[in-house]
């Protein structure tokens, strides 16, 4: 499907090193967030109580937090699960209180304010628990960028994977950086919205990648940077309405997803985003730098038959 077709090539690639002067700032800023205030780790990886409560009506959550407060804690999480009278609360470890007394000094108050509440379930997370779905979280990072990696190798060539992954990792750092600047809670469901950016971010550079192979093979006689302008040029289209229709479905869950999926949300929208940009102004310009040419893409002409493509 192709609502509108641009006549002329866009030359993305005369702006490559302003774009990738802008991308590499960015980059240093977002990994400065990293390393000087952090991740805000939420309940899934730094350990904590979690709480399951049912009401007979539909839960004032901003009550609930408020409750959970005056009992002197400041950090918690309160969120609807299931329906709106099912609430699920985390609360941080204590040292100085066991948590089986947390989870009872809780209850009890939300009991005293509300005599219609029910505990469903108590779950206690571990401080080594988190730190162990922490390391696996980083640890499927990994495996899934040198999973994009060998493919990319191995459909084009190591060009294409090189900035593939440099535009894959330019995208996560972002979303990282930003959730530490903002100091956003980072949790296990923002980890799986970046691993769900890894595999979108590099669909979209495997299309314009496709299309420069493509042309390649038809534009004979245009220089490299005619050629990715063309490519890019050519899957706008495809781009602005498949990426439009999946940042609205997300903008429904930022919105009216509840605080379960606010932070999944933000985190796609913030992919989704960079995605869009990397793959054109990032990965683009870098296979050009790279110096890929029209015989790395050219299938190998066995001896004895004559090309006769035009």
């Amino acid at each position: 499907m192709e609502f509108f077709k641009i006549k002329r090539d866009i030359p993305f690639m005369r702006y490559g090193r302003i774009t990738t002067t802008i991308s590499l700032l960015t980059f240093i800023l977002a990994v400065l967030a990293l390393s000087v205030r952090g991740l805000n780790l939420g309940l899934d990886f730094t350990g904590g109580v979690q709480i399951e409560v049912s009401y007979d009506k539909p839960a004032d959550t901003q009550a609930i937090r408020e409750i959970i407060e005056s009992q002197g804690i400041a950090e918690s999480s309160v969120q609807n699960f299931g329906s709106t009278r099912d609430v699920l609360i985390r609360l941080p470890l204590n040292p100085d209180v066991s948590s089986a007394k947390l989870s009872d000094q809780i209850f009890a108050a939300l009991k005293s304010s509300d005599p219609g509440v029910e505990l469903r379930r108590v779950e206690f997370v571990g401080p080594q628990v988190g730190k162990d779905l922490f390391e696996s979280g980083a640890l499927a990072l990994l495996l899934v960028a040198a999973g994009i990696m060998i493919y990319l190798a191995m459909r084009f060539e190591w060009r294409f994977a090189v900035a593939a992954i440099i535009a894959n990792m330019h995208d996560i750092v972002i979303i990282l950086g930003m959730f530490a600047f903002f100091q956003w809670e980072f949790t296990l469901s923002v980890l799986a919205a970046v691993l769900a950016i890894l595999g979108y971010s590099v669909n979209e550079s495997v299309v314009v990648f496709d299309r420069v192979r493509e042309n390649f093979r038809k534009m004979r006689k245009a220089t490299v940077p005619e050629v990715i302008d063309n490519a890019i040029t050519a899957t706008m289209s495809r781009t602005i309405i498949t990426h439009s229709m999946t940042q609205l479905m997300v903008l429904a869950m930022f919105f009216f997803g509840g605080e379960a999926l606010h932070n999944f949300a933000l985190a796609l929208t913030i992919g989704i985003v960079f995605g869009i940009y990397s793959s054109v102004l990032v990965a683009s310009p870098i296979v050009l730098w790279l110096g890929v040419s029209r015989k790395d893409l050219m299938p190998v002409v066995k001896e004895g038959v004559t090309d006769d493509r035009p």
